[in-house]
């Protein structure tokens, strides 16, 4: 069951990602990116998982901010304040929930 849980969250971020050479539309994709939050909160919501979607939205967007601003990122799409990809803190917040899930899948298996 944990390895099967590991493996859906592993998955669903391999989609998402994959999502975006099909997705030309930033809006649409991060519409769908929302949808995939929503529905993981709507089937297994825990206490902390509002705080690790808002600090990999925020936090995300942020640091992609002063990597472009340094220069070591740039993005063709720039959608969100004309710098990067609207879709983008959606697909991180996503990515700092399924993290924290499956780390805790992990831990719970060596407690």
């Amino acid at each position: 069951m944990r390895i099967t849980q590991t493996v859906l969250y592993v998955f669903a971020v391999i989609a998402m990602i994959s999502l975006v050479a099909f997705i030309k539309n930033d809006y649409i994709l991060a519409a769908i990116y929302s949808g995939v939050i929503v529905v993981s909160i709507m089937l297994k919501k825990e206490k902390t998982d509002l705080l690790f979607l808002t600090i990999g939205f925020f936090g995300s967007m942020i640091g992609e901010y002063f990597f472009i601003n340094t220069g070591v990122e740039t993005f063709s799409r720039t959608t969100l304040f004309g710098i990067m990809p609207l879709w983008l803190p959606f697909l991180w917040a996503f990515i700092f929930l399924a993290a924290k899930r499956v780390f805790w899948i992990l831990v719970k298996k060596n407690l």
